[in-house]
């Protein structure tokens, strides 16, 4: 890092030997949060190649639509966020004095823009991400003299960081929209004090007696069950060959089932019996008030942005990911996701509670984005707001500090090459291992 007299940006720094055209187009944009295009210069876009790529995606979105509408919708729903996420930049840049010149969804060439204003919108070829180019964003971004005063690096440091953590506060405010929208209309799942069959094995002992997903255990062997862990124990007393006497509840309907215990199949819990049953608590779900649902909205997801960052934390582990990527039993906890597992998630909750579902399942992404987006880290927000932030208290007497980001590309590059690596092992077990 380092000071300097002059405004910042009125210099851009002298290429390596060795760098490429290519490598120092994705330098800049990399450091700018956006395209590298001089602020004014671009050329709109449009014609046959736009109709192409626009209809392209949405061929897309129509097959994800065929194979799942809950996905589907989960997906669209999604992308709103995303324009959500830069809208807020967008609004908060231009409340504050700043220079916008792009507003896109998406990313790559150019499919669709227009211009209004000193504002080109648009839509992009790969359907990732979206951003919005703020001039001046640090001392690489080469700005015209006469839109200095309103290039982000001049604002003061509240005007910089509201700006640049309007788009993950964007993401806490649909999150709690949503929670709210779903508490408020169908309240909250809650625990019954009963045990449930989340899943049945298909050649296990209690489907060959008729045992069903979502058959409810009322007792085992005349004795009342209301505790997973109660009855995994009350199975696990016994030995395989023996017979268990089940008391259930299916769909409103009571029946008895006698079930043989077989073998374990796993060799490491060899001799224990084995029902073959995945057992779990039932929820019901409990309406609740308008205030009620206003608060706990809130709260809980105050709470869950806390577990969310802790866990983020053990995902991004290098470790963590190796193992992975190769053990089948790592702990899921720990385990790399995309949006493609998001989206069969999807699938299940709305297959089980319906728009509900969906929306809950979105809710826990956006907060998962926002707290990413955070992370100290350029080219992440949080970096830029890192850097602002080490700016601020660099600045004395009135002098104020300027960082050099040149010095910080290494980091920002190695950053987006793990990003890269992680979202690669994320989308490897998503698709080839999938969580059941």
């Amino acid at each position: 890092m380092s000071t300097t007299e002059q405004i910042p940006g009125s210099e851009l720094p002298p290429p390596r030997p060795g760098d490429r055209p290519g490598f120092v187009k994705f330098r800049d944009e990399l450091m700018a949060g956006g395209s590298s295009e001089a602020p004014g210069a671009e050329e709109t876009a449009g014609g046959p190649r736009a109709l192409l790529g626009l209809g392209g995606i949405a061929l897309l979105l129509l097959v994800l639509a065929l194979w799942s509408m809950w996905a589907f919708l989960f997906v669209v729903l999604l992308l709103v966020c995303v324009f959500l996420h830069e809208l807020g930049h967008f609004l908060a840049a231009r409340a504050t004095g700043m220079k916008a010149t792009q507003f896109f969804l998406f990313m790559g060439p150019k499919l669709w823009s227009f211009r209004r204003g000193e504002t080109e919108y648009g839509v992009r070829l790969y359907p990732v991400g979206a951003f919005v180019r703020i001039i001046g964003m640090n001392n690489m971004d080469e700005v015209d003299p006469a839109d200095e005063p309103r290039a982000y690096r001049s604002k003061s440091y509240p005007r910089r960081m509201l700006t640049i953590t309007a788009g993950s506060l964007m993401h806490v405010l649909i999150a709690i929209a949503l929670v709210f929208g779903v508490y408020a209309v169908k309240g909250q799942r809650e625990e019954t004090g009963r045990v449930g069959f989340g899943g049945v094995d298909a050649t296990g002992p209690a489907a060959a007696a008729g045992v069903r997903e979502g058959d409810i255990v009322l007792m085992i062997d005349d004795r009342p069950v209301d505790d997973p862990e109660e009855f995994v124990a009350a199975i696990r007393s016994h030995g395989p060959g023996d017979t268990v006497r089940l008391l259930l509840e299916r769909d409103g309907v009571q029946l008895t089932v006698s079930v043989g215990l077989g073998n374990h199949p796993d060799p490491e819990l060899a001799g224990v019996a084995y029902l073959g049953t995945r057992s779990g608590s039932e929820t019901e779900w409990q309406g609740m008030g308008l205030g009620e649902a206003a608060r706990r909205s809130v709260t809980d997801l105050a709470s869950g942005t806390w577990d969310t960052a802790r866990s983020i934390v053990r995902v991004v582990n290098p470790t963590n990911i190796v193992e992975h990527l190769v053990n089948e039993d790592a702990d899921p906890e720990t385990r790399p996701g995309t949006v493609v597992g998001a989206t069969k998630y999807s699938d299940v909750f709305g297959a089980q509670d319906g728009f509900a579902g969906v929306l809950l399942v979105l809710a826990a992404v956006n907060i998962s984005l926002g707290v990413i987006n955070m992370f100290p880290l350029l080219p992440l927000d949080g970096g830029h707001a890192a850097i602002a932030t080490y700016e601020r208290i660099r600045s004395r007497r009135g002098r104020r500090y300027h960082a050099d980001v040149s010095k910080m590309v290494p980091v920002a590059v190695t950053t987006m090459a793990f990003l890269v690596f992680l979202m690669l092992a994320g989308l490897y077990l998503d698709v080839a291992r999938p969580l059941r």
